[in-house]
């Protein structure tokens, strides 16, 4: 069964950061787009920023500035460092390829960020 484990979640202060790491098999790293996912409570999940084989991002309004993606070949992980963190980023973060594939959601990893 494929995984993708998601993890370096926590809480934080508003303003502070974070870095969240998701490792996968090679197979399905070197051939995906990889991406970011959220999902706040009471909302539906959502796309947070992905990253081409070629390493083209591409991220969501809302973090724009603020979070950057980034993969590592040799280790089949990709990262999200996020910076200037707001309240709104309280959600679970998983990673999935890009557009998603559903049997290819892990646990998640939960960033609160408190006021």
């Amino acid at each position: 069964q494929v995984q993708l484990v998601e993890s370096g979640g926590g809480l934080v202060q508003a303003g502070g950061s974070l870095r969240l790491s998701c490792a996968t098999s090679r197979s399905i790293f070197s051939l995906n787009v990889m991406g970011w996912y959220r999902q706040a409570p009471g909302k539906q999940r959502e796309v947070v920023a992905r990253i081409t084989i070629g390493d083209v991002a591409n991220y969501a309004d809302s973090v724009k500035g603020r979070f950057t993606i980034s993969r590592d070949n040799a280790k089949s992980t990709v990262y999200l460092q996020m910076n200037r963190m707001k309240p709104e980023d309280t959600a679970v973060y998983y990673c999935n390829i890009f557009p998603s594939w559903r049997d290819y959601w892990g646990q998640g990893t939960q960033v609160t960020v408190s006021s």
